[in-house]
């Protein structure tokens, strides 16, 4: 990846970032694991699939199932910088008037599928993979999970199918943020070693900085990992990324911010990205 590439993705994020902070008030919305998968969402669609706001009927487009849906801030945001909606539809967020709300919805274009139980989209994703390859297409199916999402059998259960019929169009990312609702995984039901139990329901599995955009790249370029199994990639990540003020905090998987709070929060996030151009230009020079 170029440098420059790599400071438009950058950018793009930080925008991301904003419409997150911007739609936590009046209501509120899952905060600290959208700041996790902002990256994640940034580069899959503005850099790897080939879906954007002129191809979402075609059938041989990329598919992306976001299977921890209160991430849809990031979504979202991520739409709204990339045109599949008009940035003043966010205003609508929570508004009896719209769909945009604290989950995915299907009336929203790019959303391939209502998601919010968590769980189920992995089986979904599968059978999307299951019926391209049928069609001898060759798109990429990624399904986006949250590592306590984990806990649910659904996904190995998806899982076990995709590796015995060998489905290797399939990919499950895994936004490995170590928080699920307001608990540490490690401390309610511990995942790790999370890679090896992957491999043992028959994926292959590559381990990544989830806010790398570097690394990123490395990895999904690299898809498929093998020609008759699934891939997984778990991205290691930060919930509350890029506002110190709330990373890696448990009490703040959801929040409900007062305006002067979301003011605040915007000058930490330019603060903290000006502190990183600034790092980033003496480590240069």
């Amino acid at each position: 990846m170029t440098s420059e590439k790599q400071h438009e993705l950058e950018a793009l994020a930080l925008r991301v970032r904003e419409h997150i902070v911007r739609l936590s008030t009046d209501g509120g919305c899952f905060t600290g694991a959208s700041l996790s998968c902002a990256d994640l969402l940034v580069y899959l669609y503005a850099d790897f699939l080939n879906v954007h706001p002129g191809n979402l009927t075609d059938p041989e487009r990329d598919y992306l199932f976001l299977s921890k849906g209160h991430d849809v801030p990031a979504l979202y945001g991520t739409f709204a910088e990339l045109g599949f909606m008009p940035k003043e539809r966010l205003n609508n967020h929570l508004k009896s008037n719209d769909s945009i709300y604290w989950h995915p919805n299907r009336s929203v274009p790019g959303v391939e599928f209502h998601s919010g139980s968590l769980g189920h989209l992995p089986s979904v994703a599968l059978g999307v993979a299951l019926d391209a390859r049928m069609r001898g297409q060759n798109q990429k199916v990624i399904v986006i999970t949250g590592d306590g999402e984990l806990n649910e059998g659904t996904v190995w259960e998806a899982l076990l199918v995709a590796s015995a019929h060998k489905v290797n169009n399939l990919t499950i990312v895994v936004d490995r943020n170590h928080f699920q609702a307001n608990i540490a995984t490690e401390d309610l039901i511990p995942l790790e070693p999370l890679a090896p139990k992957f491999e043992a329901f028959g994926a292959v599995v590559k381990r990544i900085d989830g806010h790398d955009f570097v690394a990123l790249e490395e990895a999904f370029s690299g898809l498929p990992f093998s020609p008759d199994k699934p891939s997984v990639i778990i991205c290691d990540t930060v919930r509350g990324r890029g506002l110190p003020s709330i990373e890696r905090r448990a009490d703040r998987w959801f929040c409900n911010f007062s305006s002067d709070e979301v003011t605040s929060l915007l000058e930490e996030l330019h603060s903290q990205e000006a502190t990183k151009l600034t790092s980033e230009t003496l480590t240069v020079r």
